[in-house]
């Protein structure tokens, strides 16, 4: 019963203050004090009486939808990258306009439906951010983190529910593309974001320090979850070269079956961990996750413009959200539509889902964890590459595949040998990066190298229909890449 027992700070001593019974500063506000007469009205920082159950830092002074208003903080944005990306809009509707329109242009409609999911994302991004802002820290933190994977999981979803259902190599065949976005979108926040992140704020203030609570449990839950995602893998590159085509004995049929019931079996479990994760978060632990978030708010030099700035009201952050998620799930559904024909006219499958598909999909995100980084609120900006990361890896990947189990698609996590192989040596890499506890553009230049690495090879790696290790394109996949496997094995746990 004590798991969830937190103390209570001791209660702040009385003093006396000229200002008692003119105006209240709100409960929970970085910069208030409670008020001793709950019946009073309560106004933050900005003049604005807060609206019983919101937070005082996310308090906007208005109600309901004031569309001048509307527009003009949805352009500011959360900072200058973000609404510098706000240009971009104009390609939302031609993006949309060119899909219906006929003639061979398919290379045109993705890339233009490319650059549109760009401002539509950073939109998600932006109404989850001021909808958080609404919330306890903690829970605010984890809704932004959620709604910013929502544009990865409509992707994932429009794939698998586009998927031939073949589960060979085939033109309507999606799973090698979401195979390669699962792993890609976890590479990306890893060693391009959070990059970028130790680039930009060690060039800013030399070196930051960030909490080793937030670097443990985030380390130590992709270390699981690496382990977790690779199991299949090994188990069929393992077996694969001995089973037998047909006849007696462990068949090629067999195998791929049982890897597709571990992989329902993985996937379920993650799930459970994922839940572990909110729990630990949300419940348990939530006040020292708190304190260190409230900490970084205060390192944050711009601190008090961003408490100056225009806020969106709570009707607005919804009617943003679900604006954000319909012209997403259009323009999933166009980019999807669109794979095919990109892939036919050279770029490599693993190229498209490494590094393309990532790429667009946590843009947003990526912005905001730089801005943070910048601005020397470190801790922010690790939890927003840390979290996508593993919330794609316990949540985000099994549900493609119980979704895809439901619609009897064989999505499975055999991934390809090439793809495990980076993500472990991305969770290295990055593990061995937070052990000190402090970050330098040093640092982060070499997480960015390394991804550039990542990317110069993808480009190179052959598409599944001419090699494959994880044998949808041939039956011969050799005992080469099970070694690799338990080569990754062996580094993980050691």
């Amino acid at each position: 019963m004590g798991l969830f027992n937190r103390k209570e700070k001791a209660p702040a001593q009385n003093r006396p203050d000229s200002n008692t019974g003119v105006v209240e500063k709100a409960a929970g506000s970085s910069s208030a004090s409670p008020s001793p007469n709950p019946a009073l009205p309560q106004y933050n920082h900005n003049g604005h009486e807060i609206t019983r159950g919101i937070h005082p830092d996310g308090e906007s002074g208005r109600r309901g939808i004031h569309p001048v208003d509307f527009i003009n903080v949805i352009w500011a944005s959360s900072c200058t990258l973000s609404s510098w990306v706000n240009i971009l809009w104009p390609f939302v509707p031609a993006a949309i306009a060119l899909h219906f329109v006929h003639g061979d242009h398919h290379i045109w409609t993705f890339a233009i439906n490319y650059i549109a999911m760009v401002p539509a994302a950073n939109l998600l991004g932006f109404a989850g951010q001021e909808f958080a802002r609404k919330l306890p820290k903690v829970a605010g933190i984890i809704i932004e983190t959620t709604l910013g994977s929502v544009v990865e999981i409509v992707l994932f979803m429009t794939l698998i529910a586009k998927d031939n259902g073949s589960g060979t190599i085939s033109n309507g065949s999606k799973i090698n593309v979401i195979q390669a976005a699962i792993l890609g979108s976890i590479i990306t926040n890893l060693l391009l974001c959070l990059g970028c992140c130790f680039l930009v704020g060690g060039i800013k203030h030399k070196e930051q320090n960030f909490h080793a609570h937030i670097s443990e449990v985030g380390s130590g839950l992709l270390l699981v979850a690496g382990f977790a995602l690779l199991i299949p893998s090994a188990f069929f590159s393992s077996l694969s070269g001995s089973t037998v085509t047909s006849g007696e004995g462990y068949t090629e049929a067999r195998l791929r079956s049982d890897t597709l019931s571990i992989s329902h079996g993985v996937s379920v479990l993650l799930m459970v961990a994922f839940a572990l994760f909110l729990m630990y978060n949300c419940f348990s632990h939530d006040n020292i996750f708190a304190e260190v978030l409230e900490a970084d708010e205060e390192a944050d030099r711009d601190r008090h413009k961003d408490l100056k700035k225009a806020k969106l009201t709570m009707t607005e952050c919804f009617v943003a959200i679900i604006f954000a998620l319909t012209v997403i799930s259009l323009i999933a559904v166009f980019l999807v539509e669109e794979i095919e024909y990109v892939v036919d006219n050279g770029v490599p499958e693993n190229f498209l889902g490494l590094i393309l598909v990532p790429l667009v999909e946590k843009a947003a995100e990526h912005l905001t964890a730089i801005d943070e980084a910048y601005d020397n609120q470190i801790n922010f900006a690790l939890y927003h590459c840390l979290g996508p990361s593993i919330q794609t890896a316990l949540f985000n990947a099994p549900l493609v595949v119980v979704v895809g189990w439901g619609l009897g698609k064989p999505m499975d996590l055999n991934f390809e040998i090439f793809q495990v192989v980076l993500l472990v040596l991305a969770i290295l890499v990055v593990g061995n990066f937070l052990r000190d506890g402090s970050s330098n553009y040093l640092e982060g230049g070499l997480l960015v190298i390394v991804y550039i690495i990542v990317a110069v090879t993808a480009w190179y790696y052959p598409n599944a229909d001419l090699t494959s290790s994880n044998g949808r394109s041939s039956t011969e996949t050799g005992g080469d890449g099970a070694e690799v496997v338990a080569r990754g094995v062996r580094m993980l746990i050691s």
